[in-house]
């Protein structure tokens, strides 16, 4: 399970399915720009941090529910305990109402389908098609 790196911070993605973990990158001066913020000097293959500390305009929402939420190119992290920001004041939008938004349009998607459907099965019953294969019916209703 992910766990945010910065200090102060006790985001788990065991805990906490609706943050996003983003690892910290190679670019050496991104990187660095990274560490001084964070004031973390330790990083691993495993160091990550959480969404909470990226402004909403350097993240780049999934556009499907399966997929996942990416940083814009040269993001850096700057939402802090330390700097003031209160992680309560910028909400982060709520996995089940995206989820139930989805499935409220999926279901209206499905219901239009079923009536195409009902109305496509009531053409092929009555269309002269149905009595293709059958002379004497062709003559009985024409």
């Amino acid at each position: 399970s992910e766990h945010c790196c910065v200090p102060l911070c006790s985001a788990s993605a065991k805990f906490n399915g609706i943050l996003s973990f983003h690892g910290v990158p190679t670019h050496s001066d991104l990187r660095r720009q990274w560490l001084v913020n964070i004031h973390h000097f330790t990083i691993t293959s495993h160091t990550r941090v959480c969404s909470r500390h990226f402004a909403s305009d350097q993240l780049i929402e999934p556009t499907t529910l399966d997929g996942r939420r990416r940083l814009i190119k040269g993001a850096v992290p700057t939402l802090f305990e330390w700097n003031g920001h209160d992680y309560c004041s910028v909400p982060e939008p709520s996995a089940l109402d995206i989820s139930a938004s989805a499935a409220e349009d999926l279901s209206e998607d499905v219901e239009t389908l079923r009536k195409e459907i009902q109305e496509l099965r009531v053409q092929r019953e009555f269309g002269l098609q149905r009595f293709a294969g059958s002379n004497s019916d062709i003559r009985f209703y024409t």
